[in-house]
């Protein structure tokens, strides 16, 4: 399935991104009013342990359109965690296991191609190495990022329980995949270090639908691990 956009995702302005050590990692006032978001978790209805669990699995066409958007097979459970504007899939829940058996300790999976480029550049600038020192020498934030980590495991635990139970993106105790925190949080809202990386990059700078809806068949099979 071709792309739609006729252009890529703008590269950001590095004197226009917020400074990853100042930046607020706690939720909106907006978020608490609405009854959305606590101050003490920074985590809302989403978060709950069984939430994850509880998406419809994914339907044909919309395990096509994320097919698309990856440019390969996904294999194992999907299902859609958050859309974008365009009514787009932009992060998938997947499956504890792989079909085969196989441990696949990411439970959201960035899926919008945009999004994918926004995050990487930021890694591409240092960020993991700046909020792992952040999360190191802050107290709060790092009592959430391990609270984050403890929810994350609780949703992942109710479709099948790790040996081990192996982190992911660096949680509890560093940064170290951007991607899967902001992931993290666009699907549950209750990622701290996800937040801050969400506020630099949100509004995503999307040329268009990645994909076409109404071609939505799946690519040709390619090995690859689950959504990623």
């Amino acid at each position: 399935m071709p792309r739609t956009p006729n252009r890529s995702p703008r590269r950001p302005d590095p004197a226009a991104l917020p400074d990853p050590l100042h930046a607020s990692w706690r939720p909106s006032r907006a978020a608490v009013a609405s009854g959305l978001s606590s101050p003490q978790a920074g985590a809302d209805a989403r978060a709950e342990p069984g939430w994850a669990a509880s998406l419809p699995e994914a339907s044909p066409a919309e395990r096509g359109l994320v097919e698309a958007q990856l440019g390969r097979e996904a294999r194992g459970s999907l299902a859609v965690a958050a859309r974008c504007r365009y009514g787009l899939p932009a992060v998938v829940r997947t499956a504890s296991r792989l079909p085969d058996g196989t441990p696949f300790p990411t439970l959201y999976w960035l899926t919008c191609p945009a999004a994918r480029v926004a995050v990487g550049r930021l890694e591409a600038a240092g960020w993991n190495a700046l909020l792992s020192a952040r999360v190191a020498g802050e107290p709060d934030l790092a009592r959430a990022h391990a609270d984050a980590h403890a929810g994350y495991l609780a949703q992942r635990d109710a479709l099948g329980r790790l040996p081990g139970d192996p982190g992911v993106g660096g949680l509890p105790g560093r940064v170290k995949c951007l991607h899967v925190l902001y992931a993290h949080e666009v699907a549950t809202g209750s990622d701290p270090v996800g937040r801050i990386v969400r506020r630099a990059v949100d509004p995503v700078d999307c040329p268009g639908p990645c994909v076409d809806p109404s071609r939505a068949t799946a690519p040709a099979p390619a090995p690859g691990p689950a959504a990623g």
